[in-house]
């Protein structure tokens, strides 16, 4: 879909700019995670959000969408388009639309914004980013853009906070249980996309999470970055996957035949590398206490690793078991669901004892869970894991749409409010301050600054010079993109 960039907007914000005080000729805003109260926070959340999207958002919005479907349009044809939409929903003429031919006329959006650099780790109320107008006629472009802006700034930067969070709690238990830091690169899975609100949502998703690791079933997210942050697949790894099976490719080899259907895949479809098999299409038990004994020449034999994939059921009891003396307290029967996958594992294919005591498993097989993990989960499990001798990277997290899409703007309270403008030239620090309000939605007053201190970003506010030094630097100015980043140069500031 082509969309309209001057009706991607909420209804409202069409008739603002007669809202204004007369004489007002600026209108400078911020974008602010302002809370963190609904966040998904793990053990190893530290109040930092990763701030990412931006450069997309300017390239694919302000200057492609804006070019091709406003200003290289036909004046008469966008103004046309533009009214219809408006009379149709608000009552004929009842918003001007000398304000848009006079954009057109002009041929560039009339604005400026300045940011901090994508990847930052910024902390919870610390603005992102600012963005003012730059001819004084045009004050109401400012704020007309709030509404998508917030759409398509949010998620991205949720999304790689969260990646961030999974990261923090690898590193963690790979340095306590020595497990292998590369490996740690792979160990979370982007399984997310058929979960998501849809492709676009699903790439800026994806590439937050490709800041932090290598692992992804969510191909747009390459052609985004590749598009719009200079990555290149031919030169470096951005994401990468594995030959895997699903249900149905289980089902059609029939369940009498499944370990026929193994035994192929592993010896004649994928007789090298790593292949991950779906392993609980019926009986994930007999799979692994029977199938996989039954065909350990073959895999040992393959030059390469498969991978068994349990898909439901409880994460941490299916991958630790529930006969295991860390598992609350419990004393059940030893038999293969008891065990756990690890300690079936282990027990069929063996492995090795690390420089730090724990076990690896054998290198021609491995494990992957895709369902139902979330940042507590993946905690318990890897505890758990710890607790049994087993080393942290013994297992690949594949995580999905629940990690990724169930969230909201409001998961880290993003906002962008106007604090400062002027009336004839004259200055003036605005806020909000809702008396019925616990406090979260009070904003920012007056120009903000963003400054560095240590390796931290500190704000202060209520200055009255939108030029007044800052760490947000101008990123986008009079429809041109200022600062170009790379892809390597965000994953460098997250670190």
């Amino acid at each position: 879909m082509r969309f309209n960039p001057l009706t991607c907007i909420d209804f409202y914000k069409s008739d603002h700019r007669k809202q204004y005080p007369a004489g007002t000729n600026l209108v400078y805003s911020n974008f602010t995670p302002r809370s963190d109260r609904l966040a998904k926070k793990g053990v190893m959340y530290d109040g930092k959000i990763v701030f990412f999207g931006l450069q997309y958002f300017i390239k694919s919005f302000l200057i492609e969408t804006f070019n091709s479907e406003f200003f290289q349009k036909p004046k008469e044809e966008v103004v046309n388009r533009y009214k219809r939409r408006l009379d149709n929903a608000l009552g004929k003429d009842a918003v001007a639309v000398d304000h848009i031919e006079a954009l057109h006329d002009l041929g560039y959006l009339p604005l400026e914004i300045r940011a901090l650099p994508e990847g930052a780790l910024v902390p919870i109320k610390c603005p992102v980013l600012t963005i003012h107008n730059t001819l004084p006629e045009f004050f109401w472009l400012t704020n007309y853009l709030e509404s998508v802006m917030s759409c398509m700034l949010w998620q991205p930067t949720t999304s790689a906070t969260t990646a961030r969070q999974y990261r923090l709690l690898l590193d963690k238990y790979a340095d306590e249980t020595g497990g292998d830091k590369f490996f740690v690169n792979f160990q979370v899975h982007d399984f997310s996309f058929r979960g998501m609100s849809g492709i676009e949502s699903a790439a800026l998703s994806g590439a937050g999470h490709a800041i932090f690791f290598n692992g992804s079933d969510t191909v747009p997210a390459i052609d985004l970055l590749e598009d719009y942050y200079g990555a290149d697949s031919d030169k470096e790894l951005i994401l990468c996957s594995v030959p895997a099976t699903e249900h149905s490719v289980m089902c059609m080899g029939s369940k009498e035949s499944e370990i026929e259907t193994f035994k192929r895949l592993i010896t004649k479809i994928y007789p090298s590398g790593i292949v991950s098999i779906v392993s609980d299409t019926w009986d994930l038990w007999k799979v692994l206490d029977e199938y996989a004994p039954t065909l350990k020449a073959e895999i040992e034999a393959r030059d390469g690793k498969v991978v068994f994939r349990p898909d439901s059921g409880n994460p941490a009891d299916i991958i630790c078991g529930t006969g295991s003396p860390v598992c609350g307290g419990q004393s059940l029967p030893f038999n293969p669901s008891g065990k756990g996958c690890l300690n079936l594992l282990w027990e069929h294919f063996g492995g090795t004892i690390n420089d730090k005591g724990y076990k690896v498993l054998n290198e021609k097989v491995g494990l992957i869970y895709g369902d139902s993990i979330t940042l507590e989960r993946a905690e318990e499990i890897l505890r758990r894991m710890r607790g049994m001798g087993f080393c942290s990277s013994n297992i690949v997290f594949g995580v999905g749409s629940f990690t990724y899409q169930y969230n909201t703007r409001d998961s880290y309270g993003f906002a962008m409010k106007a604090t400062y403008g002027e009336v004839n030239g004259i200055p003036q620090a605005i806020f909000k301050d809702p008396i019925t309000d616990s406090g979260i939605k009070k904003s920012l007053q007056g120009v903000v600054s963003v400054l560095k201190v240590d390796g931290e970003y500190y704000y202060a506010d209520n200055l009255t010079d939108i030029n007044h030094d800052s760490e947000m630097k101008t990123v986008f100015k009079d429809g041109e993109l200022v600062r170009n980043m790379s892809f390597n140069e965000i994953k460098a500031q997250a670190v």
